[in-house]
């Protein structure tokens, strides 16, 4: 086998295979042979079939399947003759018989590019760091009873901040009722963030059966493009309000949320457990964000346009899924590449990056490093031990663990090696920030 190979561009190449003659003859004489044992001819009896007439009524089809054969089955010899590792499928072209000189193809492929870690050493990342205060602790106190809250009907008073009113109302924007008439029994928490900045301020203030007429603004992301970053004029009518009744917490509250002493030093206890984990992530996160920015930033490659694409076909997957769902055509999806091409690209990158990072200093997910993993993220759950069970139970569940240990392994390698200066931050500017 001859194999040549000509470079197209800096990761593109050209690889021509020629397979000896000898070997194309003895491939089809062995398939001649055995088409002579099965096909039936007219004239001659099952199995009596002349190689020589099977050879001329099935030379064309044994010629194709042939060569087909032989390119699976020399591909990869070839390239590994040359050590070369593409980064997609190769694309076989110019598959042809030479004259009496065997069979020849051409396979055009992109290879993996070199990663330099140079520009590491060099890196600023900020860390950041924070804690958890009792502070913090009472805010999330006030937000489960947030959770608990109910209402309660009001009628000597006007509406105010925090209240929920129940309003009647229609909308008119350049002149046509967007709303087709009026909208009626809509409740809205005054503060909720509900409604397009600004309607529900203008909802404090009203007494029940009060109308008022005024104007907002659609944010400019609206999802109803004919109205997005424009202006409309309002008219509510106001039909009732509720104010808000927030629990004690007692003990059937503390209860409630599986503290079966009822205490209130238990339950703080539990409450800053869950946040002091809660921020371990958020931090974990930030800090792996920082890293992964840095080094996109930083580090230049030429990335392999095959690459690219499948990114963003898997990057369309979950819309083509949702779209199957709900019975729509996914053909009729208007999702063109270039709206993904940018995250495709800084994934594809930085998982060329961190595989660079990791075989370059040898990173391995240890058993032990993924049994904490798995005990880590089973915390959370009401029986952990079945969700430990739950991932043993599939080697391609542990195999996502080991990668995502894998990660973490390589961002750690990476904030060695960086300049970092660490940055104190608040929980709530922690996880706000992280679930924004």
């Amino acid at each position: 086998m001859q194999v040549s190979v000509e470079k197209t561009s800096e990761l593109s190449r050209k690889m021509t295979v020629i397979v000896p003659d000898a070997i194309v003859q003895e491939k089809m004489d062995i398939r001649f042979k055995k088409l002579a044992r099965e096909v039936r001819v007219a004239g001659f009896r099952p199995g009596k079939v002349p190689v020589s007439v099977v050879r001329k009524m099935h030379g064309e089809q044994v010629k194709s399947e042939i060569f087909g054969d032989l390119i699976q089955a020399t591909c990869s010899d070839a390239l590994q003759q040359q050590t070369l590792v593409p980064a997609g499928q190769p694309q076989i072209t110019q598959a042809e018989a030479l004259d009496g000189e065997g069979f020849q193809y051409v396979a055009e492929f992109e290879v993996f590019p070199n990663v330099s870690l140079v520009a590491v050493e060099g890196l600023a990342i900020t860390r950041p760091q924070s804690d958890v205060t009792d502070a913090d602790v009472d805010t999330m106190i006030e937000r489960l009873r947030q959770q608990k809250k109910t209402w309660q009907a009001v009628a000597d008073r006007k509406s105010q901040q925090g209240d929920k009113v129940t309003i009647h109302f229609s909308g008119v924007c350049e002149g046509e009722d967007f709303t087709q008439g009026k909208v009626e029994n809509q409740a809205v928490e005054i503060g909720g963030n509900q409604m397009i900045p600004g309607f529900e301020d203008e909802l404090k203030g009203l007494a029940p059966s009060e109308s008022k007429t005024f104007t907002a603004t659609f944010p400019e992301g609206y999802n109803n493009e004919k109205l997005a970053g424009k202006a409309a004029e309002f008219t509510v009518e106001l039909v009732s309000i509720e104010q808000p009744l927030l629990p004690d917490v007692d003990a059937d509250f503390i209860r409630a949320y599986g503290v079966e002493d009822g205490e209130i030093a238990t339950f703080r206890s539990d409450v800053r457990a869950n946040m002091e984990r809660e921020l371990a992530q958020g931090l974990k996160a930030k800090l792996k964000t920082a890293v992964l920015d840095a080094l996109y930033e930083s580090i230049d490659i030429t990335l392999p346009q095959v690459m690219i694409a499948q990114e963003i076909e898997a990057l369309k997957k979950p819309y083509v899924e949702q779209a199957r769902q709900m019975k729509l055509k996914a053909e009729n999806l208007n999702l063109p590449n270039d709206l993904f091409e940018s995250q495709a690209r800084r994934r594809v990158a930085l998982g060329l990056i961190l595989g660079e990072v990791i075989e370059s200093s040898q990173i391995k997910a240890s058993p032990d490093k993924v049994r904490a993993a798995i005990n880590d993220m089973a915390k959370s759950y009401e029986k952990p031990e079945d969700v430990v069970d739950w991932y043993y139970a599939d080697k391609s569940r542990l195999n996502e663990v080991s990668s995502l240990v894998m990660e973490d392994e390589a961002i750690a390698w990476v904030v060695s090696k960086a300049r970092v200066v660490d940055q104190a931050l608040s929980f709530s500017e922690i996880m706000d920030r992280q679930s924004a």
